[in-house]
């Protein structure tokens, strides 16, 4: 590693608002921290994190109309990193997940990419999958929401 590659690391770290980045290649390692209190931490090229799941926010009590009312029972599947989204592994393949479609805690719902490292996200929770809320190829950020699932 020379000079040049470590500053465009720098360079990286900046733009992407990174106050730590860690890097092993070829027996060299590399650990770059920025000083005062950290915006993020972001897991790069390291085993897989759990997916942060969020349950969904309760809606505010409806007016009583005399009507039974039901509880949204859904939970969210994050974005554990920075990285692009993907909804399949190959550009001509099925998608990992569609709307409609029954889950499990070890399916594979989405790929991100972060810094050429394809990072297989599970679901983390059982349910059906209600709504795709990224877009395929485009950037996330962390904790960005991905998928809304209606808990079984």
């Amino acid at each position: 590693m020379d000079l040049k590659e470590i500053k465009q690391i720098l360079r990286l770290m900046e733009e992407n608002g990174l106050a730590e980045f860690e890097l092993e290649r070829d027996g060299l390692r590399i650990a770059l921290r920025k000083a005062g209190p950290a915006p993020m931490t972001v897991p790069v090229a390291l085993p897989q994190a759990p997916v942060p799941v969020a349950p969904a926010e309760t809606p505010a009590p409806a007016a009583d109309t005399g009507e039974a009312t039901h509880q949204d029972t859904s939970a969210y599947i994050n974005s554990p990193m920075v990285g692009t989204f993907y909804v399949a592994p190959s550009p001509d393949a099925p998608s990992f997940v569609d709307v409609g479609q029954t889950v499990g805690k070890d399916d594979v719902v989405c790929i991100l990419e972060a810094m050429k490292v394809m990072n297989e996200i599970k679901a983390e929770v059982e349910g059906e999958i209600a709504e795709v809320l990224a877009e395929n190829g485009e950037p996330v950020e962390y904790g960005q929401p991905l998928f809304r699932v209606k808990i079984a």
